[in-house]
């Protein structure tokens, strides 16, 4: 009940704010349609239709050549299609099919709450969408992904409670990679307009006070793509590079709401911890690789 009277009232703050402030309402929509006009939707929706065909056909498999892998992540044999999904899939891909995988019983609760961990990632579509167009190396995309990757398997690695199960993941029903792309790219345009006018109202109000350097990496924390998309603005490649490969393993806020979401009755205390520690082996990764992407002249 208490849980209720606080949403309750931050929807009143909310509708408040929009009726005294509607012009920064406005504009933080506007910029957010633009933003998904210009680049979200030329960047996404071409991989959301590929991968579409690819993560068809991926539940339902056995998995047999990841059991080195699912071992060493304490992945439930016979669920390493899970990790698969979760790394070309994208947010908030793998989180569903983890929480479909625990309500029709393939696996336990607590195997589920601990692959949220590291089997809920940014997907290629977003790493080769988005990093193409900051960085002009073909090639970075690439070392983002294997970051991203390296960065999953250690933290499955690292967190605790492996399991020794069997199961068998069942095969998602049919639908058309068409269909498919367009619920995601709505649903990833939907997102980046409601954080695009909360960060009008936070540019607005108190953002202003810090650095924009502070403010992208800020913005990057709440909403993935926005900040992802401003970082060429302030920082030089090197920096650009980093702070990618963690906003990419970190999600957002933004992506941490979807997962809660879509997660059902799953606690998603393992996937906020599986996140910070991904995050730090993926800017770890990322500094010793610049030192060769990015040498000092």
């Amino acid at each position: 009940m208490k849980k209720k009277y606080l949403t309750g009232l931050f929807g009143l703050l909310a509708m408040v704010l929009l009726i005294f402030d509607s012009q920064t309402v406005l504009q933080g929509a506007q910029d957010g349609v633009v933003l998904c006009l210009q680049t979200v939707i030329p960047s996404l929706f071409p991989f959301f239709f590929i991968s579409g065909f690819i993560n068809r056909s991926l539940l339902g498999c056995s998995g047999k050549a990841l059991r080195p892998i699912g071992r060493a992540c304490g992945i439930p044999t016979g669920a390493e299609p899970l990790l698969i999904l979760g790394l070309t899939g994208g947010y908030p891909v793998g989180a569903q099919a983890i929480g479909n995988a625990y309500e029709n019983g393939c696996i336990s609760k607590s195997d589920a709450e601990r692959l949220l961990g590291f089997c809920n990632n940014a997907g290629p579509a977003f790493i080769f969408g988005i990093a193409a167009a900051i960085f002009e190396n073909k090639w970075t995309p690439w070392i983002l992904w294997v970051i991203l990757i390296l960065s999953a398997i250690f933290t499955g690695m690292i967190l605790p409670g492996k399991s020794n199960f069997e199961c068998r993941i069942p095969k998602i029903e049919k639908i058309s990679p068409l269909e498919q792309a367009l619920k995601a790219i709505s649903i990833v345009c939907g997102w980046v307009i409601l954080f695009r006018i909360l960060i009008s109202f936070l540019n607005r109000w108190f953002l202003w006070l810090l650095p924009t350097n502070w403010t992208i990496i800020l913005s990057g924390l709440l909403e993935l793509t926005n900040g992802c998309i401003e970082l060429h603005a302030a920082f030089p490649p090197a920096f650009q590079f980093t702070a990618l490969a963690g906003l990419l393993s970190f999600g957002g806020l933004c992506v941490g709401l979807q997962t809660v979401s879509v997660a059902g009755k799953l606690s998603c205390k393992t996937y906020f911890i599986g996140k910070l520690l991904q995050t730090f082996f993926s800017v770890v990764l990322s500094i010793i690789i610049c030192s060769i992407l990015f040498p000092r002249k």
